[in-house]
């Protein structure tokens, strides 16, 4: 029941989505808009790239913010042109699949993050996805912010409207882009790690249950797995925070390091969480592992203990189908009832001796 209300929670909570494109550049469909800032606030009249460019430029004042999603290397080699980008960096931003880091060139700063979203399910199973990751690609300038989202879900358009609505934070130019999106993708991390304790606990309910030796391994594995590909998207991120907030870089101010520093902490503690996560999986999988063996051993005494008991009527049947003359009792009128009840109550006294001992 709790775990259903944390549910509805985090879903009446969730920041809508931003699915529009306003504003189509004839560089190419990929440019999903186009934005010019100054002193905080939004610039009107400025939808082409290089006309939002050349003004900024010719005024002095303010910065363009680009906003890509899943660019191809055409589409991409004419804004890099335009705006003088390094090739080392361009040749990356084709790539889907790159490391978390942090890079500069020539002025400009190159940054890459994973991005996570929770997949919401109502049981978790063998099969079930859990974690569901993307990829965000930043280059920051002095006059400009270019940001390229790779994955079909998710939107920086949140992340856009509460910079505007902070207009003196906004006015710090791309350092302020580029904070509030690293910010934006570790708050996301804390909401996933946070969002995987229903499952740790759907796990954990499962396996130490009264039947948890019975249960599906295969949601512990499941859990697991996905649980490493989250760590693979958040772990790798500490580094490149790391270097934003100690060390100089091209279009980082001394002051803004403290807000970085700010983010290095909330990472540090969804990275703690996944790793406890992870500790807490191996120790219920071993639980489970070996409640199926403690299992398997009770199967087993009760097959040993079933097996006891039908050697005494075995034994006594076989003695005395050998076909001897002198046998005892063998020409007995009541030798057959006798025999009958020695071994039901052979049979009677060893069935109470395993019960009295637990073994049935």
């Amino acid at each position: 029941m709790f775990s259903n209300l944390r549910r509805v929670v985090r879903r009446g909570y969730r920041r809508a989505v931003d699915l529009s494109h306003p504003v189509r550049s004839p560089l190419g469909s990929a440019v999903v808009n186009c934005l010019v800032y100054r002193d905080g606030v939004r610039q009107d009249g400025h939808a082409d790239v290089g006309e939002a460019l050349h003004w900024v430029r010719k005024t002095g004042e303010g910065f363009v913010w680009i906003g890509l999603h899943e660019p191809s290397q055409e589409e991409f080699a004419g804004l890099a042109e335009l705006l003088g980008l390094h090739p080392l960096a361009v040749g990356d931003v084709g790539n889907a699949h790159q490391r978390p880091k942090i890079a500069g060139y020539d002025g400009t700063l190159f940054a890459v993050f994973k991005t996570v979203r929770y997949v919401e399910h109502e049981e978790l199973t063998a099969t079930s996805e859990v974690v569901e990751t993307g990829e965000l690609m930043a280059f920051a300038g002095h006059d400009f912010v270019i940001t390229i989202r790779h994955g079909g879900r998710g939107t920086l358009g949140p992340v856009r409207e509460e910079l505007e609505a902070a207009p003196e934070q906004l006015a710090k130019g791309p350092v302020a882009v580029l904070h509030a999106l690293v910010d934006h993708v570790v708050d996301e991390y804390v909401a996933v790690t946070d969002a995987v304790q229903n499952d740790m606990d759907a796990v954990e309910t499962m396996v130490f249950s009264e039947h948890g030796g019975s249960g599906d391994a295969g949601r512990i594995y499941q859990l697991k797995r996905e649980l490493l590909e989250l760590r693979r998207a958040v772990a790798p991120l500490g580094r490149p925070l790391q270097q934003l907030s100690t060390q100089p870089l091209p279009v980082i101010p001394p002051e803004m390091r403290t807000y970085f520093r700010d983010v290095a902490d909330h990472l540090t503690r969804a990275t703690d969480q996944i790793n406890a996560y992870d500790a807490l999986l191996d120790s219920i999988l071993q639980a489970h592992l070996a409640q199926v063996t403690v299992a398997q051993n009770e199967d087993m005494r009760k097959i040993t203990a079933w097996a006891a008991i039908v050697a005494v009527p075995t034994m006594v049947c076989g003695v005395y189908g050998m076909n001897f003359d002198n046998m005892p009792e063998l020409h007995w009128t009541y030798g057959y009832p006798l025999v009958l009840g020695v071994m039901a109550v052979a049979c009677f006294v060893i069935h109470r001796g395993f019960r009295r001992n637990g073994w049935l």
